[in-house]
């Protein structure tokens, strides 16, 4: 049994404000129980930082500094399959040819954890790394700018096999945001698996059933599998038949559903991503999400983008050159998405975090047939989560954030626990984010036994140490939020504490 409880995040603070680059990103010393030979001459402060969040979990703690350190023995046992789950979400930051390293999870974060997750499941166990990337990126110029590629030949030269998947089943090219080409991609050994949650989806209250938006230009699809009661969602294979998930989610803000941290990691264990909800066509006034008070400027743009959509999917060449050029005509008249809301990219978003609440669901619970388990904790599939906070995104996230060198990394072996954790120390409020309240609520399928504010930190920075709902504001990190949620996140709370001491 684990020292570490659900309710219990580890938070470690330390100095490493940059990455190293020298792959695969080995240790800069050979600490005691390291199984490899090969040290880093360049200092390797990422790798010190996992280890040292570990070691405040008090995983294995009798074994520390020795040899026979394995910290997540304790998590993940000897023959098991584990899905390494990075956020790769893309490799293309707009404005900074560098900014991947704020925007996805950095090789030398992954490089660290699966040490540590070899040295659990020993020879016989399999880590299998895999993600579901945004359709227009390109997987292999992540494993590329990660060095994934290096890391995985390190292990097999030590008979070590690590497997790279890209989850999805297609790729595409665009140009100025506009689909021109699309190739799909060879199937994976582990296959794909439908579930329907029926009535226990976080949609079945909802009143947008025929009016989500999906990921692709063909809305139809999206609303097939959101109507009539069900609920359908094709996961990927290897997510629901591993042992055990380690999600490493990079620590940003997000346009749609305010932060990014494990809950939303998750999307990217779907197969097909055109299956998701990401928001409601309509006004709010009519139940939809995707802008706060659509005029008539917004409502003449929505009927454009309709019309060119549909050209696009029909006429194969012709159609993505008018989009194209209508997006160009456009762009001065409506506002370019990086300053003006639109497609749910603000806080009344109420269909995101129901699409992300529902995955998690389905990860924790689904059998490899389809079915779902009895609700029982016992009975829900382990997922750990390391967030990579080293160098965070912060205002508009999640592809064009601003670097935040927050130096941290955040441990957990609850989800909910450690993303409620990621927004306070932020600077948010976990209650005002959808993803976060609703995680903490009973569901037919909980993804959590506690509130939010029953989690502890545990922390080598004093300040955190305590309650997280006791954490000062002026000791947390002060995160821009996406221009679409501003205003609306912000932790405003007074401690117990503080408000004692200033009471006269």
């Amino acid at each position: 049994m684990s020292v570490l409880q659900d309710s219990m995040v580890v938070a470690f603070r330390g100095g490493a404000r940059s990455y190293p680059e020298k792959a695969p990103f080995s240790p800069s010393q050979k600490y005691p129980e390291y199984s490899f030979s090969d040290t880093n001459s360049e200092a390797n402060l990422a790798y010190d930082a996992v280890r040292q969040v570990f070691r405040l979990a008090g995983l294995d703690a009798a074994h520390f500094d020795s040899s026979e350190w394995n910290p997540l023995r304790e998590l993940i046992h000897p023959g098991e399959t584990v899905l390494l789950k990075p956020n790769l979400v893309h490799q293309r930051h707009p404005r900074d040819p560098n900014g991947w390293r704020y925007v996805i999870t950095h090789g030398s974060i992954i490089r660290a954890v699966a040490d540590y997750l070899w040295k659990a499941i020993g020879r016989s166990g399999k880590i299998i790394l895999a993600d579901a990337p945004q359709t227009d990126a390109s997987f292999s110029e992540m494993v590329r700018l990660l060095s994934i590629d290096v890391i995985r030949d390190f292990y097999r030269a030590h008979n070590l096999d690590l497997e790279v998947i890209d989850l999805r089943q297609e790729e595409w090219t665009t140009r100025e945001d506009v689909i021109v080409q699309r190739r799909p991609l060879p199937p994976n050994a582990y296959g794909s698996i439908a579930f329907d949650l029926g009535d226990a989806s976080e949609f079945a209250q909802h009143s947008g059933s025929g009016h989500y938006y999906g990921a692709d230009y063909d809305a139809d699809v999206v609303n097939r599998h959101h109507s009539e009661g069900r609920h359908e969602y094709l996961i990927a294979g290897c997510a629901i038949k591993c042992n055990v998930i380690f999600s490493l989610p990079k620590l940003k803000t997000h346009k749609k559903a305010g932060i990014t941290a494990s809950l939303k990691n998750l999307v990217g264990v779907n197969a097909d991503k055109n299956w998701l909800p990401h928001h409601t066509e309509g006004a709010p006034v009519s139940g939809g999400d995707e802008h706060p008070d659509p005029g008539l400027k917004h409502r003449a743009e929505r009927r454009i983008v309709s019309g060119v959509r549909e050209l696009s999917m029909r006429l194969p060449v012709v159609g993505p050159w008018v989009h194209r050029v209508a997006r160009k005509v456009g762009r001065p008249v409506f506002g370019d998405t990086e300053s003006t809301i639109r497609s749910g990219n603000w806080w009344g978003n109420d269909t995101v975090w129901r699409m992300c609440l529902d995955l998690n669901k389905i990860v924790l619970y689904g059998n490899s047939d389809g079915s779902f388990r009895e609700p029982l904790r016992e009975n829900r599939k382990r997922h750990f989560v390391l967030v990579d906070g080293i160098i965070a995104g912060q205002g508009r996230g999640p592809l064009n954030p601003d670097p935040l060198a927050a130096g941290s990394i955040i441990f957990g072996t609850n989800p909910p626990s450690v993303d409620a954790a990621c927004a306070y120390l932020m600077g948010f409020d976990p209650d005002k984010i959808p993803i976060m309240a609703g995680a903490f609520r009973g569901h037919r399928f909980p993804l959590s036994d506690h509130q939010w504010q029953d989690i502890k930190i545990r922390s080598n920075h004093q300040a955190w140490n305590k309650v997280l709902s006791e954490i000062s504001r002026e000791d947390t990190f002060h995160f821009e939020p996406h221009f679409g949620w501003k205003g609306h996140i912000e932790n405003t709370r007074v401690s117990e504490n503080f408000a004692e001491a200033v009471t006269p």
